[in-house]
């Protein structure tokens, strides 16, 4: 009996040992991964510096992105596309990590209408607003920078927004009114911060 509870006892350590080594190994991993921190601050700051490339960046899409069309692109770099979803005519693609240089990549824009210089194009503009990616749509969401788990955007609304959509896009936690037809929106990960840095929960 003393030995069949020993070597349960050894197997239950070794187990959690295991378990223990694999928790710190993700962990370091993953803050290896998104250890990139940025700020609101960050965010407004670079719509004040950059404010004519977004708006350039924003009119970009609206003239490339045909009606019946959405496209989600997020650049991983120059070679990597991290995110490339595109929906045509109500079907939905969904990608993820795929290279600039492929056929996968020749096959959406084929979908889209449009040729490798379209999306360099793109890539040149986001990088000259200083941002990440770009979602068509109204509004038009345009990603700012990833910081650890999370995403800094700006949406940008055709006109300025009225006084319901003004307390529908000023929680304080996903959105912040800006100003006139801008909206600023964190959107967190998995794990780690939900919320712009700064919300109170309960109130202000």
């Amino acid at each position: 009996m003393n030995k069949i509870l020993k070597w349960t006892l050894i197997i239950a350590g070794v187990t959690l040992l295991g378990f223990i080594g694999f928790y710190i190994f993700v962990l370091t991993a993953v803050s290896g991964l998104f250890d990139e921190y940025h700020s609101k601050q960050d965010l407004i700051d670079n719509y004040n510096s950059k404010t004519k490339e977004i708006i350039e960046l924003n009119n970009y899409i609206k003239t490339i992105v045909p009606t019946n069309k959405t496209i989600d692109i997020e650049f991983d770099g120059n070679r990597t596309l991290g995110i490339f979803h595109v929906t045509v005519d109500g079907k939905y693609y969904s990608n993820w990590d795929i290279k600039v240089n492929s056929t996968k990549t020749d096959t959406l824009l084929q979908k889209l209408g449009w040729t490798r210089e379209t999306l360099s194009i793109l890539k040149d503009k986001l990088d000259n607003a200083n941002c990440i990616s770009v979602e068509s749509g109204e509004p038009c969401t345009i990603g700012y920078q990833r910081s650890e788990m999370g995403k800094y955007f700006y949406k940008i609304f055709s006109q300025a927004l009225t006084d319901s959509l003004k307390r529908e896009y000023n929680d304080s936690c996903t959105y912040i009114y800006y100003k006139d037809n801008i909206v600023l929106e964190y959107a967190g990960g998995a794990i780690g911060p939900q919320c712009f840095e700064d919300f109170k929960r309960g109130g202000q």
